[in-house]
């Protein structure tokens, strides 16, 4: 059979069964009685509702329809890879064979095994052909697409969104003023959600936007109006609710890329202070004092700064034909993340997209900080395991007056970032990761304050495609964040 180029967009419905329909007859007769329960059992299965798959690429943003089959959610594997690269497929008897790019990919029907590039594949469920579609179980897109693709995949199950490379959208939100609030939402990349209110809040909606949760899920503003957000998602999108205790409504900046949350026309607004009782209250507007400017929102001050290296115009080292290191810089970073902050460690990272940043551009934002521990995360093809690294202080360049030398600004720490390394290869050498540590003229270390390492990962083995794998990027960072977190009280006492 010829290879079948890939062409669908969303998975369609099965069609309605053809025939003569429903006969009332003496043998058979559905009596009128029986009609109300047709109707119930119809309205209720329209009611349920589709469950949808959002994919968030540099090459599109789609959404599809997922199937299913057997109480589990399915999609079509030729539709998911259609608007990425040239992909077809073709059936042979009992196998369906897809080609992506230069990937081929060999599913057996029935099976929950799959073949890429001749090295197994788990689907967790078994594959099933439907009028030459593939439908692999959603659950193992995780999985699969890094070995097709090439890259890294970030797959948010319970909602149904799927991340292919860096592609993230990222906000944050802060109280301009008080009197009236305007809440102000700064987004990394140009939004359009839909919006909605009911009484108590308004939603933001971002159906077709590859937007990513804020360090925690619930933000607080310490308005009574507006006094807090909440971040979800859901059925292929995110949604951000505004909590307020009086009408509001959104406006957009002009480039898409804030939303401003105030009080609609005619909303009440909290008075500075109550009147005197024993002055009109037009006396007593008279007589007071002009109330004092909002005070300045406080940035956010977290404890470590996670930098994922490269990026932009430079994409580090080619791991492979398809592969480089500034993608798999990010997703270490966003998993680090995760693991420093379930260990209550509040965490930024520094590129979580694909932007341009220079080594001086990234020691002052973690000056700037004034973090307790900065990481920067690299990624090689040569060697095996992990190398992590400290600074090499020059000799030269000592500081002069008030101020402190650049290239030694990391002198002070640099006893505090070698006590940190060492941790971090304990516990490597505990996950039985082989581990090297190393001191190396690596910048932006010799130029941060404070304490500072670099990670960088390498395969296990021969196949550089390990380091796409969300096991083995958790296998790393897990160590790196338990290093922290037991070294927490001595790094947040320093200087």
């Amino acid at each position: 059979m010829p290879w079948i180029e890939g062409r669908h967009r969303t998975e369609t419905r099965d069609a309605p069964p053809t025939g003569p329909g429903i006969r009332f007859s003496q043998s058979r007769k559905l009596t009128w009685a029986a009609l109300p329960l047709v109707l119930v059992s119809v309205l209720l299965l329209s009611a349920v509702p589709e469950k949808h798959l959002s994919v968030y690429s540099l090459a599109a943003n789609y959404s599809l329809l997922l199937t299913q089959r057997e109480g589990r959610d399915y999609v079509g594997l030729l539709e998911v890879l259609e608007p990425l690269g040239k992909v077809s497929a073709k059936t042979e008897r009992s196998r369906w064979r897809l080609r992506y790019n230069r990937t081929e990919a060999d599913f057996e029907i029935g099976k929950a095994r799959a073949r890429v590039q001749g090295r197994d594949a788990e689907l967790g469920a078994k594959f099933i052909l439907e009028n030459d579609r593939g439908l692999i179980p959603v659950s193992s897109l995780s999985s699969l697409l890094p070995r097709i693709l090439g890259g890294p995949v970030t797959f948010h199950e319970e909602s149904g969104r799927l991340f292919i490379g860096s592609v993230a959208t990222h906000f944050t939100a802060s109280l301009a003023g008080e009197n009236p609030p305007r809440l102000v939402f700064n987004f990394t990349a140009p939004v359009n959600p839909s919006i909605s209110t009911e009484p108590g809040n308004l939603r933001m909606t971002f159906s077709h936007e590859p937007l990513v949760a804020p360090a925690s899920s619930t933000l607080t503003f310490g308005s009574k109006q507006i006094p807090s957000a909440n971040y979800s998602e859901s059925n292929g999108a995110a949604v951000i609710t505004v909590n307020s205790t009086i009408p509001v409504m959104a406006s957009f900046g002009p480039e898409g890329r804030t939303v401003t949350i105030s009080p609609a026309s005619g909303a009440p607004q909290t008075a500075s202070g109550p009147p005197s009782a024993n002055v009109p209250p037009a006396a007593s507007t008279a007589q007071s004092q002009p109330s004092a400017p909002p005070p300045t929102p406080i940035a956010r001050r977290y404890f470590a700064i996670v930098d994922a290296s490269h990026g932009g115009d430079d994409p580090g080292e080619a791991l492979s034909s398809t592969l480089f290191e500034k993608d798999i810089t990010v997703a270490l970073a966003r998993s680090l993340r995760q693991e420093l902050e379930s260990r209550g460690i509040t965490t930024l990272v520094l590129r979580d997209s694909d932007a341009n940043l220079s080594v001086d551009q990234r020691a002052v934002f973690a000056n700037a900080d004034h973090s307790a521990i900065y990481v920067a995360l690299h990624a090689s093809s040569s060697g095996r395991g992990v190398r992590v690294y400290t600074a090499l202080i020059p000799y030269n360049g000592d500081d002069r007056g008030p101020f402190r030398s650049w290239n030694t600004a990391q002198r002070s720490s640099v006893s505090l970032s070698r006590t940190t390394a060492s941790a971090v290869a304990s516990e490597m050498q505990k996950r039985q990761i082989p581990v090297r540590n190393l001191a190396a003229p690596l910048r932006p270390l010799n130029n941060v304050i404070g304490a500072a390492i670099a990670v960088e990962v390498a395969p296990q083995g021969e196949d550089v495609n390990q380091l796409t794998a969300p096991d083995f990027q958790q296998l790393i960072t897990s160590a790196v964040a338990t290093a922290i977190a037991a070294n927490r009280d001595q790094l947040g006492a320093a200087p």
